[in-house]
């Protein structure tokens, strides 16, 4: 039970600090109760005899304000957690508003008669009492509802604050992914190898080599077209696909072959544009690749994934690998989707799973 009451305050103290609260409630029951004795005072209800006496009331009033105001706030953040999941602002407004007066009146009720109680034991009242819980229960009444009404703009504006501070992180972090991207796509070893590649070419296939420089012009047209892009169709990364395996096998010749099998309404789903190249990137930069160990890639559909597969025969000499094109590649997922790609080894088989978006049906299922 006492874990469970962590967890439960843990989750209300997400809403709003156990500092900010206290220093609130502070604020807040001390300005009250100034205005309650001194109103009391003024219309004679309760006269002051003397600063002593008025010291001791606001003490009073203070200390067991504040207990109250413990007892009235987290039972309030506590509703707020609620109808922030079943009742939110955006689609039941009246509905929330309703629950929240009805549940803020009937805990000042409660409370009121309990402190009333406490503050009689204490020191009976000299007014007629049943008088004293009524004007009691209307001030916190009152009050509660007020202070209902404070803790949800509060809470607004500091889930606001944190939505922008996140809003710009995230933002940051997509123009570092996007940067590191980029590099990956314009390696100095990938352009060195393809124009040793093209300029052997030249002299020995001049229409194979034109048929090699405009598959690499694709590849970087490509990418300056999709960089600033969240998504892509599966259909342009495959047409990507095909042109930068047709310079890998240009370099490789017959060592490394590829196959795809992708049934036809796939091609219209989405995913981050360039994941295809950085898993083929990996399945090239890490694998032994010659005529004793060719090395075959398979891209077929399976259900809502991309699988890309090949044989695994790792290079002896690789030094440790930083992994950080597919940490990217996770990472842009979860800037547009709940799905996350898999990578893992299967039957001497490196196999990369990447999830197919289909925009149309998550919008639907968000409204």
């Amino acid at each position: 039970m006492s874990s469970k009451i962590k967890i439960g305050f843990q989750s209300i103290h997400q809403l709003l600090s156990f500092g900010r609260l206290l220093r609130f409630l502070i604020g807040f029951v001390l300005a009250v109760q100034l205005i309650v004795i001194l109103y009391n005072h003024l219309s004679g209800y309760h006269v002051l005899t003397s600063f002593d006496y008025f010291l001791y009331r606001l003490f009073r009033g203070v200390t067991l304000s504040l207990f109250a105001g413990f007892l009235l706030a987290y039972p309030n953040l506590l509703m707020i957690r609620i109808l922030n999941r079943v009742a939110p602002w955006n689609f039941k407004i009246l509905k929330r508003i309703f629950i929240q007066i009805i549940f803020s009146v009937t805990l000042a009720i409660l409370v009121s008669l309990i402190f009333t109680l406490i503050a009689n034991a204490i020191k009976p009242y000299s007014e007629d009492f049943k008088r004293v819980v009524i004007s009691n229960m209307l001030i916190f009444s009152m009050v509660n509802v007020f202070v209902m009404a404070i803790l949800e703009g509060w809470i607004f504006y500091i889930e606001s604050k944190r939505s922008e501070k996140k809003a710009r992180n995230l933002q940051e972090e997509l123009s570092q992914i996007k940067y590191e991207v980029l590099k990956s796509q314009i390696n100095p070893h990938f352009m060195f190898n393809s124009l040793n590649v093209l300029s052997g070419m030249i002299n020995k296939d001049t229409g194979k080599a034109q048929q090699f420089i405009d598959e690499f012009s694709h590849i970087y047209r490509y990418v300056l077209e999709t960089i600033e892009q969240p998504v892509a169709t599966l259909e342009k990364e495959i047409d990507f696909m095909r042109s930068y395996l047709f310079l890998q096998q240009i370099r490789y010749g017959n060592d490394l072959s590829y196959s795809v099998n992708i049934q036809a309404h796939l091609l219209k789903m989405f995913l981050p544009p360039l994941s295809l190249q950085v898993v083929l990137e990996n399945a090239i930069k890490h694998n032994v690749i010659n005529e004793a160990k060719p090395l075959r890639i398979e891209v077929f559909g399976q259900r809502d994934f991309l699988v890309i597969r090949n044989n695994l025969q790792p290079k002896l000499s690789m030094s440790p690998t930083t992994g950080l094109g597919l940490k990217n590649l996770t990472k842009r997922y979860a800037m547009i989707s709940h799905e996350e790609p898999v990578f893992f080894i299967d039957a001497n088989y490196y196999i990369a799973k990447l999830p197919l978006i289909d925009i149309e049906k998550d919008e639907s299922s968000n409204n």
